[in-house]
């Protein structure tokens, strides 16, 4: 009987496409993949510490791991054994823990093992120069491929750079190679994914917007989408390629933090609002039907009511079509730690709360748009009749249907918005 491994991935979708390269190492090797809630013979855990929450994530998959099975090597690898190397390591019924210099190595580290010794791995960010491309195949119908890894920013909240390491990627050629080997596969869709992803080729002769020209004429793709790109990177000439692209969707996912100028610079981010306004206007005067996603942060240490009113009242005027709302978690070794935080926990909440607010009547307004229009949808999913996708500007749509629907991209009259998505009829 084959051995069972299973694997956990908390945080981001940079740390999904590294999961999938490490399931595949154990797939290759004769091992069966399961659920995380099933009982395993070896279970991975690639962590997140961006915030306390994911912190307190990781802790809980150890825990369950454990209970699953307690006589299974369990692994703790990625950014929180990275950064909290002794948290990790006093971890009751981890057997290795392993940074991101190391995380791809998780298989050598099992097969030599002996139940007698706990792998403490003290992970060194010198070591953390080399560019390990990923990608995930586990998705039938969306693939996620890593094209750039690490962070030379110095956002005062951020411990990606030391997690991660300095900004590094592959080459055009060798991205293009991973790109084609998921052309393979089922899936009509690739996200691209990094750290800071529009970073790819710094240091060399080759940018982003030469990847994104080469990755157009990729054959038996439909769809290609940026996951998230700063404000500062993304051009005016890449937004209007992505305009007449033949496999760039109309989806951007651009992260601004605050719309108070005072907090940007207290933050260290490398732009400030207007350099934001100027590029959600240039989006939507090409592509008028574009969605655009917005990363802010609520209770930074220093934003007062002015400062978050400001952040309310710039959003709210920007025709942007979602939010994606986190509230500052304090992270040992950043900057901001030396702010007077004048910031309460019951502030933090309810501002999240409003922006919440506004996101969903952000996402009621752009979904308002598109109702009795016809649009065509990558179904993902089947679930009690229903089969659900998304169009190429992230309309999440639901429609009748049956299961042999999933992974086809066909054409759908949306009927009506149910505000968490739009139902439709397929034509």
């Amino acid at each position: 009987m084959n051995k069972r491994i299973a694997l956990k991935t908390i945080g981001c979708k940079l740390n999904f496409a590294e999961t999938s390269t490490i399931y595949r190492e154990f797939s290759n090797r004769g091992f069966d993949i399961v659920d995380f809630n099933s009982k395993a013979d070896v279970y991975v855990i690639n962590t997140c510490t961006v915030t306390a929450n994911a912190d307190k994530d990781c802790r809980k998959a150890v825990h369950q791991a454990n209970r699953n099975n307690p006589n299974s090597f369990v692994a703790m690898i990625g950014c929180f054994s990275q950064i909290k190397q002794e948290e990790a390591n006093s971890i009751e019924g981890v057997n290795v823990v392993l940074g991101n210099d190391e995380k791809f190595n998780v298989f050598e580290y099992y097969k030599n093992y002996t139940e007698s010794d706990k792998i403490e791995y003290h992970s060194n960010l010198d070591k953390l120069d080399k560019f390990n491309s990923s990608y995930s195949t586990t998705e039938r119908t969306r693939a996620f491929l890593k094209i750039q890894d690490g962070c030379d920013y110095e956002c005062t909240y951020c411990t990606i750079p030391l997690a991660r390491g300095k900004s590094r990627s592959g080459n055009i050629k060798s991205t293009m190679l991973q790109a084609n080997e998921i052309a393979k596969t089922s899936a009509r869709e690739i996200v691209l994914t990094g750290v800071n992803t529009g970073d790819f080729g710094k240091g060399t002769e080759e940018s982003f917007f030469d990847l994104i020209n080469e990755l157009d004429n990729l054959e038996n793709i439909n769809r290609f989408r940026i996951s998230s790109i700063e404000p500062n990177l993304l051009t005016g000439e890449m937004i209007d390629f992505i305009a007449e692209s033949r496999l760039f969707v109309p989806h951007f996912h651009i992260p601004i933090q605050s719309g108070s100028n005072k907090v940007l610079k207290d933050m260290r981010r490398r732009y400030q609002r207007k350099l934001f306004a100027e590029r959600v206007d240039k989006i939507k005067c090409v592509m008028p039907d574009c969605c655009i996603g917005v990363d802010v942060i609520v209770g930074f240490p220093t934003e007062t009511d002015k400062d978050f009113q400001e952040t309310y009242d710039f959003l709210n005027n920007l025709d942007i079509s979602y939010l994606h709302v986190f509230s500052y978690s304090p992270r040992d070794n950043t900057k901001a730690l030396e702010f007077k935080n004048i910031v309460t926990h019951t502030q933090r909440k309810e501002r999240s709360k409003i922006l919440h607010a506004l996101s969903d009547s952000k996402q009621k307004t752009f979904y308002d748009k598109f109702i009795g229009q016809e649009r065509k949808v990558l179904f993902e999913s089947h679930s009690d009749g229903k089969i659900q996708g998304h169009t190429d500007n992230y309309l999440k749509v639901v429609v009748n249907g049956n299961v042999e629907m999933v992974n086809k991209i066909l054409a759908v009259n949306l009927t009506q918005n149910k505000t968490e998505c739009v139902v439709g009829e397929i034509l």
